[in-house]
Order: C-alpha cells, then sequence, then structure tokens
C-alpha cells in the first residue's frame, strides 16, 4: 500500500490517537493491534493527567517534583516544556470531550498522588481517567475523516534504506501487508508484558522498541522499569492496579498482623514509587502478605470515589470499605524506550516515537504520578508539529519480500525478566539472564522480539554499576556520585551478550 504523504502511526493508546489528532488535515493511517479503546494501557490509567492548575501551584513546583522523583537523571530543559505544556492540554482534551471530574462549583476536581507536593491530578470517572479520556478521543477519531484507522493489524518490520524509513511490514488477517511511508510514529506503549506480574495488556511487550532496534535506532535508559508498589495480588494476567490516588486519600501500607511498616519512612505512603515497591517486595520476600487499608481513611465512601477498584476488588472477594486490599508490585512503566528529541525523533530519518515507547527524558530513572498521559498527550502535538513540517522524501519504489510472519510470543521471556531483572537486580541474575535472552534473541522465532527488548534492558541494567530510581542493584546498593544517562542499540547490546557468553556464539 503507497502511503506516500500520509503518516503512519503504530499503535492507538492515547499517544497514538493525540498524535493523528494533532496531524489533521494531514492524513494519518493508524495500525492497531486491537479494536481502538480495548486494550491499550492508556485504558487502564486510573489516577489521571497531572496539570498545575491549583491557586497554590505553579510549573516550578511540578518541574521540583519531578525532578525529585527522577533521582538526577531527568532532562530539565525538556521536563520544563512538557510540564509547562500541561493546562493547554487538560484544555484539549476537555475539548475531545473528556468529561473530567469537578466540584458542585464547576471547577476541577484535583487530586493528590505520591509525591506530588500539591493536588494537581485531573481525573475522570473517580478512577477511570484512561477509560474516560479514550472513549472521548476514540470517538474523535473515529469522526476525523483525515484519519485512517486500521484494527486487527501489527507491525513487525521498519524497512530502512540509508539510515531512514521507507515503510513498514504488518500482520493483518489477510497476511502481510507493505505500507509504503517516510512518516512513521512508534506509540505502542510498554514492556509490563514481559513480567508475569504486570498492570499492562499481556500483548504490551515492548514490540514498538523491538520494531526501532532492528532498524537500528539509539535506545535510552531501558534498564529503568518501574514497578508500581500496590496491584491487586490475584493469579490475573495482567494484575489491576490500585491507584496511587488511595494512597493519596489517606490509606496505609500494612502485613498480615496490621502492622504499618512504612510509618516513620520520610513521604511514608506517598513516597516515590520505586522506594513503596521496594518496601512491599522487601516484606513480600521476608514471608509476610501486605495489604493496602483503605478502612479508616475513605471507608463507606470507596465505592462512590472509586468505582472500577471496587469492582475488581469485589471480583476478586474484596470489599475495600471493610477489608484491607492484598496487593504487590507489578511492572508497570518504562522510563526507559526509543531515544529521541523533545518533537519525538529517533536516530533514524522518518521515524518518531512518542508516548511510554519514547524516552524524551522527562521521567528520568522514576517516573511522577500521572506524568505519563500528560507526556502522551503534550508529545503526540510535538511529534504531530514535527511530523507536519518535514516534506515526503520521494525515494525508488519500496519493495521487500512478505514471507509470512510467525506471531509474538513473549512467555517464555517472563520467568526470566521476573527473576532477574525485576525490582530488585545483582550482576550474577543479570548476566545470566543475558544468557539466556541471547539465545531467544537469536532463533528468531515466537519470542525473538520479546527476547530482543529484554536483553537490551538486562544488557543496560548489568552496565549500571548502581542503584538510582526504579534501578536497584544488591550489588552496587548506592547511586554514582555523578548521574548519567544510558545509550544503547541492539547490535551493540548483541556484542555485549557475545562476549558475556562466547560458548553461544557460532
Amino acid at each position: 500500500m503507497d502511503a506516500t504523504g500520509a503518516c503512519i502511526i503504530v499503535g492507538g493508546g492515547l499517544a497514538g490517537l493525540s498524535t493523528a489528532l494533532a496531524l489533521a488535515p494531514m492524513p494519518a493511517i493508524v495500525l492497531s493491534k486491537a479494536p481502538l479503546g480495548l486494550e491499550a494501557s492508556s485504558v487502564l490509567a486510573q489516577g489521571g493527567v497531572a496539570a498545575s492548575l491549583g491557586p497554590d501551584d505553579d510549573v516550578a513546583l511540578h518541574l521540583a517534583d519531578t525532578l525529585k522523583a527522577g533521582d538526577g537523571l531527568c532532562d530539565a530543559a525538556v521536563a520544563h516544556s512538557i510540564l509547562s505544556a500541561a493546562p493547554a492540554a487538560i484544555e484539549e482534551l476537555i475539548r475531545y470531550g473528556a468529561p473530567f471530574d469537578r466540584d458542585a462549583e464547576g471547577r476541577l476536581v484535583l487530586g493528590l498522588e505520591a509525591a506530588h507536593s500539591r493536588r494537581r491530578i485531573v481525573h475522570a470517572g473517580g478512577d477511570g481517567s484512561g477509560r474516560e479520556i479514550m472513549r472521548a478521543l476514540v470517538e474523535r477519531v473515529r469522526n476525523t475523516p483525515t484519519i485512517t484507522v486500521i484494527e486487527g493489524i501489527s507491525a513487525h518490520r521498519l524497512i530502512v534504506e540509508d539510515n531512514a524509513v521507507t515503510g513498514v511490514v504488518a500482520e493483518a488477517e489477510t497476511g502481510p501487508v507493505l505500507f509504503a511511508s517516510n512518516h512513521i510514529v512508534i506509540a505502542t506503549g510498554g514492556v509490563g508484558g514481559l513480567y508475569q506480574y504486570g498492570t499492562n495488556p499481556a500483548g504490551s511487550f515492548g514490540q514498538g522498541l523491538a520494531l526501532a532496534a532492528r532498524a537500528g535506532a539509539v535506545m535510552a535508559d531501558l534498564e529503568f522499569v518501574q514497578f508500581h508498589p500496590t496491584a491487586l495480588d490475584s493469579d490475573s494476567f495482567p494484575l489491576k492496579l490500585i491507584s496511587e490516588t488511595v494512597r493519596g486519600e489517606g490509606a496505609i501500607l500494612i502485613d498480615e498482623t496490621g502492622r504499618r511498616f512504612m510509618a516513620g519512612k520520610p513521604g511514608a505512603e506517598l513516597a516515590p514509587r520505586d522506594i513503596v515497591a521496594r518496601a512491599v517486595f522487601a516484606q513480600l520476600a521476608a514471608g509476610h502478605r501486605v495489604f493496602l487499608d483503605a478502612r479508616e481513611a475513605v471507608g463507606a465512601g470507596f465505592a462512590q470515589r472509586f468505582p472500577a477498584i471496587t469492582s475488581f476488588c469485589q471480583a476478586a472477594g474484596v470489599d475495600p470499605a471493610t477489608q484491607p486490599i492484598p496487593i504487590r508490585p507489578a511492572a508497570h512503566y518504562h522510563m526507559g524506550g526509543v531515544n529521541v528529541d523533545l518533537m519525538g525523533r529517533t536516530s533514524v530519518e522518518g521515524l518518531w516515537a512518542c508516548g511510554e515507547a519514547a524516552c524524551t527524558g522527562l521521567h528520568g530513572a522514576n517516573r511522577l504520578a500521572s506524568n505519563s498521559l500528560l507526556e502522551a498527550v503534550v508529545c503526540g502535538g510535538f511529534v504531530a508539529e514535527s511530523v507536519a513540517s518535514t516534506s515526503p522524501v520521494r525515494r525508488r519504489k519500496v519493495h521487500c519480500d512478505l514471507q509470512p510472519i510467525v506471531p509474538d510470543d513473549p512467555a517464555p521471556v517472563r520467568q526470566i525478566m521476573t527473576r532477574a531483572v525485576g525490582v530488585l537486580r545483582d550482576g550474577e541474575g543479570l548476566r545470566e539472564a543475558v544468557g539466556t535472552l541471547f539465545a531467544l534473541a537469536r532463533d528468531h522465532r515466537a519470542a525473538s522480539d520479546a527476547a530482543i527488548v529484554g536483553l537490551m534492558i538486562a544488557v543496560a541494567a548489568l552496565r549500571r554499576n548502581e542503584s538510582r530510581g526504579a534501578h536497584a542493584r544488591t550489588d552496587f546498593p548506592c547511586p554514582a556520585a555523578t548521574p548519567q544517562r544510558s545509550t544503547l542499540q541492539l547490535e551493540e547490546a548483541m556484542r555485549a551478550a557475545e562476549a558475556l557468553v562466547p560458548e553461544l556464539v557460532d
């Protein structure tokens, strides 16, 4: 399919749809694995969108909180640009039809979440922010004539010529399809599907990162995977998230004896996510069970304030108004991703990335709660601006061999990543993971894309001989004196793996 003049957007979540809408009237083609609004991580988001809208708040305070949570690795200039655009992003979402919660006087209700110094979380439907925002954007996208949505299709390979993209090969129900275009945006979400315990859809295992990595794009800060401290402890996959906002309303963390183990620690239950996740993990490792107790703080009002959480807790046999909620940490958000500048440009000409698949430098080593939906909307607009200002390049006709595509299967990778590249890491476990993932990445079978992403994360984690933010090494428990961001390409990661496990090299 010749899509020259159109922008191909790989991914149908908040970042992808925001980009498509901001591009109009430039033609855009959105490739989505599932029907819009059903499987994107954005739909599962509960907390909301962070924006400095309160009378006691401003961009400087929001920036200070973001930099503190990022533990020395945020790009301050990028962060300032994105956070400054937050109020306008909220207004844009309202124009799209997002039904944000308001008080009796019609003012936006602002919630409090961990590591925020002010109430600045704009939410919708109580704890259904992602669902309500996506519902509004999906309707707007479907009613925008310049946007073509193709559902039930998965991108598998970028066609690259002289370090410039010329197209993308995708798998549709009818077989492989080539879309010829030199304007391609990756907006595929995160990597939670690489872990046994995650809050992302099972199919979110970094496909966009694999696409970009195979095309030669530079990755950044891959080792930083955020584990949300409070996912409902159950046998389901993905695990259901218990929003940070519940702790913002006063809920506490206790063990099976009722002991509040975060009491007396800086920030207590509202400390940055990496700190709380490690504290919960330590309790579980010591043989305790961990619960989120909202009985006193929220009590009978829980169902009204958190209807979605109430529903899935009750389905698991727990009434949050009268019982503590069993929880555990779960892979939730990837601070790393495809290395991009503020406008979403990657190291490959004609390739952009935004949302969780991208690494702008906003989040640093640990994301501040509710900055992710904000980044998706704002950076979707930045990417659209950059794409629209870049003229299509006429290249010779694109040809490629459209062989049948092996379906992706991340299952073989999950146990490895959970055991060795999880909440706590060490050199021995990471080296073992690199060897195992290297073997899977080389065989070009169903697990190879997931293994490539896992391998690059493991190599980046092995190279970072310190503990910082969401990256915790038990053999290097202290931070290095000078914060340093990391970059990595696939070829470099494969060479590093070969050096560690030479017996696997032919």
